[in-house]
């Protein structure tokens, strides 16, 4: 019998459940290209002459693509082939290993965000990637799961916050989970996924002390009647935690809960 099953009633053992998700999050986090990779955030304002650090080609935005230039002498594939010549690139939305641009095995995805165009650098030899040593994180305790509540806005909105690069920018916002935790009602306010699971960035008077300095937390799909679980054990780091070219969301006013959460994710562990 599998260990995430009580061997006396058949159920799921909660414990063995959140070790095999623990497991699971320390693989893909040191994956070839998980966020330990990540080398550069390059936004393509800051540099006029195309050129970026550390990168081959020539890099510039033109409207709603990025225009790539690059010879048989900068080494970069483009949709797994050997490029030389101008290319027009949208930005990358699928995993970091399907990214049209590659160079010596690393990959080169472009993004955007609010109007402005960025370029990252993925090298699964990063520094980072080879010091990491795993995540120190809270063993399961099942007082952090609790019964909550999605309650949506009539309306998404928009709200201003810092990110972890020191810029403001938008936070979408779609609703809040509230839920009870030691005989008090808190909320958390929290996005959508595209898969329909929530996604909540929150602080509480842990952070910055024996866990970063925030967290994210992300419960499945609510039910139809909004009811979803809250279970704190499952609080992530934030991908800034590992390497300082993310450029995370700080929690949004309000999302900064007034107990300490001793559960989840807390730190980095590197050699």
């Amino acid at each position: 019998m599998s260990d995430t099953h009580d061997s006396h009633a058949g159920a799921p053992d909660p414990r063995a459940e959140w070790r095999h998700w623990h497991e699971r999050r320390e693989a893909a986090v040191a994956s070839s290209y998980g966020p330990l990779s990540l080398t550069g955030t390059h936004w393509l304002a800051d540099f006029p002459d195309g050129r970026l650090p550390d990168l081959p080609g020539e890099w510039r935005e033109d409207g709603d693509e990025v225009v790539l230039t690059a010879d048989a002498g900068d080494g970069i594939a483009v949709d797994g082939a050997p490029f030389s010549g101008t290319v027009r690139l949208a930005a990358d939305h699928g995993p970091i290993h399907e990214s049209r641009v590659e160079s010596a095995g690393r990959r080169i995805v472009v993004m955007r965000r609010e109007g402005l165009w960025a370029v990252r650098d993925f090298d699964p030899g990063s520094a980072a990637r080879r010091a990491f040593r795993g995540i120190e994180a809270t063993p399961y305790d099942p007082r952090w799961v609790v019964p909550g509540v999605y309650r949506p806005y009539e309306e998404a909105l928009s709200v201003r916050v810092e990110n972890a690069d020191g810029k403001e920018r938008g936070l979408g916002l779609s609703g809040e989970v509230v839920f009870e935790l030691d005989g008090r009602v808190h909320a958390l306010k929290a996005a959508v996924e595209a898969d329909g699971s929530l996604w909540a960035v929150f602080a509480d008077a842990t952070s910055g002390r024996s866990t970063f300095r925030f967290r994210f937390l992300r419960p499945a799909a609510p039910a139809e009647d909004g009811s979803v679980t809250v279970d704190l054990n499952r609080a992530l780091l934030p991908p800034c935690a590992f390497v300082d070219h993310f450029i995370c969301p700080f929690p949004p006013p309000g999302n900064t809960l007034d107990l300490a959460v001793e559960a989840g994710e807390r730190r980095v562990l590197t050699a």
